[in-house]
């Protein structure tokens, strides 16, 4: 695909960014189940194969305090960027999204010609999004006071404690069955983009895909008005009528 066909997405940056923090999770999931589930064999082999259970929490610590770190410089930039830069806040959640969330519903039920025209982001990715930050957030500050729990009681109650490794586990698993259900269905097994959505590897995405489920984003990028934005959606499916 020419640069001419793709648009740019997403920087080297985000990119990067991306790629540690998922390279982290998949570390923090496999010693962290592992400890969970220390009784079955597969997780005996990995803690064998780890050096031991007290090397198993090492690395599942260190990688907890990587994930605190690339949270934590997220949200400052994302902070930075909103106020200083004027970066458009795309990820806050809106009435919009609710209303795109009707008409796509609608639209599956075939009582609407098309779906919802969205912009940088769908209401579904702004979902992941924010489920996945605010568990993060829940898993860095419970996995601190579980790594240094008579800190924690010497401010806290006590009672905390065991709250936070309910909190930790909990939030771990629900987070791992977003990213298994439904991001990496999003990312590999979607029609739209099977086998393999190359987004966030090469940082473009065709101008094709662009007008289907980011079309408002397109139209701001390319000055086009939104009757010439339907009329462009609608000509595939005109020609393909007409072919019929």
């Amino acid at each position: 695909m020419s640069k001419e066909e793709s648009i740019r997405r997403f920087s080297p940056y985000r990119i990067a960014e991306h790629w540690l923090n998922a390279v982290v999770f998949v570390v923090l999931a496999v010693t962290g189940l592992a400890q969970k589930f220390h009784h079955l064999e597969a997780s005996q082999w990995i803690i064998l194969a780890l050096g031991g259970i007290d090397a198993t929490r090492l690395v599942h610590r260190l990688m907890g305090l990587a994930l605190v770190l690339i949270t934590v410089q997220h949200i400052v930039v994302a902070f930075v960027g909103v106020v200083w830069f004027r970066w458009r806040p795309s990820m806050l959640i809106t009435k919009k999204d609710f209303r795109d969330l009707v008409e796509n519903l609608k639209y599956y039920l075939g009582l609407r010609g098309r779906p919802a025209l969205c912009d940088r982001y769908t209401y579904k990715q702004k979902f992941e999004y924010w489920a996945v930050l605010t568990a993060q957030c829940i898993m860095a500050a419970t996995g601190l006071m579980l790594w240094f729990p008579i800190t924690t009681t010497d401010i806290f109650s006590g009672e905390l404690i065991p709250l936070a490794k309910i909190l930790h586990t909990n939030e771990a698993m629900v987070v791992l069955l977003i990213v298994a259900l439904w991001h990496i269905y999003n990312s590999m097994f979607s029609p739209q983009v099977f086998p393999l959505d190359t987004t966030i590897i090469i940082g473009r995405i065709s101008r094709e895909r662009m007008l289907q489920e980011h079309p408002l984003e397109l139209a701001r990028l390319e000055g086009l008005s939104l009757e010439q934005l339907l009329q462009e959606q609608e000509a595939p499916a005109t020609a393909q009528q007409q072919e019929a």
